[in-house]
């Protein structure tokens, strides 16, 4: 506080009071922003300190905030004593019912989930249904194992459904390279 008094010219009046002092003498309907309010401080009272906008920012929100003003789209104005509180946006509370003084209020409920009754009877076991109507098995199918023997003329042969393992048929991955030394001895035979 003694910082901000030695800087301060001795003639100005505290920044609430000058304030309260502009806002009356411009007189808008809708209240004062604070350029305006600023403007006709300086031209007022001339010689300010360095922060002037600073400290007119912190005082107009400090008054803002006990009551002393209020501050509605952006200006500032006296609040009125007759005038109905202004809302916000958005929804406005509940009104909250005035309980009887003699009435007893339930105990809170606490939270998370109720601890189980160990005196309660066991639920009974419901069964569970064997399929899903359909027959099949869930899932995806297993892989069937492809024929072997090449392409059959004349005769059909049947193979059995049987899921192909780890060791049989091709191996997995792409086949490796074949020599130029084999392709030549199968050209030859042919």
């Amino acid at each position: 506080m003694a910082a901000e008094e030695i800087n301060k010219p001795p003639s100005l009046p505290p920044y609430p009071e000058m304030i309260l002092s502009a806002i009356e003498a411009l007189n808008e309907a809708n209240g004062c922003n604070k350029t305006s309010i600023s403007k006709y401080i300086e031209s007022k009272y001339g010689d300010l300190p360095a922060g002037h906008t600073a400290l007119l920012s912190h005082h107009l929100n400090r008054m803002k905030d006990t009551g002393e003003l209020v501050f509605w789209k952006n200006n500032y104005m006296k609040p009125d004593p007759n005038a109905p509180p202004r809302r916000g946006r958005g929804r406005p509370p509940k009104p909250k019912d005035p309980l009887s003084p003699g009435s007893d209020l339930p105990p809170a409920r606490p939270r998370g989930r109720p601890p189980k009754d160990p005196n309660a009877p066991p639920k009974p076991v419901k069964p569970k249904a064997a399929t899903g109507g359909s027959g099949k098995p869930r899932g995806r199918p297993r892989k069937m194992a492809r024929p072997t023997g090449g392409i059959t003329t004349g005769t059909a042969t049947t193979t059995s459904a049987v899921p192909m393992t780890a060791g049989s048929g091709r191996p997995r991955g792409r086949p490796p390279k074949v020599k130029a030394a084999t392709m030549t001895e199968v050209s030859v035979q042919n």
